[in-house]
């Protein structure tokens, strides 16, 4: 049996939620939120809908960020869908669990080898430190006086 969705309408299926967290604690099935991402299985054709004119921009296969309570949910030869309507898409997920790529950086890299963490290199640190130890009229470690 099939789902074909009239009007605006499009049946999802929601994708399996975590079971663990990124720390690795187990989550109960009571714990669990329901999952926002779901797959598109069918989607309606669109067409005039309470007097308004509706295209569907979504396609089969695509995943999606749905509201949290939103549609119809029915069980169909074992399988659990939700039939929402195309407004309560909140967004196209696109790319997957790819990890962003790192931006390039474009400063030149320090001449003597030095770390790229806002370390100065050895001889700008020398410069500051031999000036500090001669400072004419004080003693190292010498109180100031008011």
């Amino acid at each position: 049996m099939t789902i074909r969705p009239l009007a605006d309408r499009v049946v999802i299926k929601s994708v399996e939620a975590e079971e663990t967290t990124k720390s690795g604690i187990i989550l109960t099935a009571a714990a669990q939120e329901k999952p926002s991402i779901a797959e598109i299985v069918a989607v309606g054709p669109g067409g005039v809908v309470d007097g308004k004119e509706v295209k569907m921009f979504v396609k089969v296969g695509e995943k999606v960020l749905i509201s949290k309570y939103s549609g119809t949910e029915v069980k169909v030869d074992g399988v659990e869908y939700s039939i929402v309507r195309q407004e309560d898409i909140l967004a196209v997920v696109e790319g997957g669990n790819e990890k962003p790529a790192a931006a390039k950086k474009t400063a030149a890299a320090p001449a003597d080898g030095a770390k790229k963490r806002g370390r100065k290199p050895a001889a700008e640190k020398a410069a500051p430190a031999a000036a500090a130890k001669k400072k004419p009229g004080r003693k190292p470690g010498a109180k100031r006086s008011k």
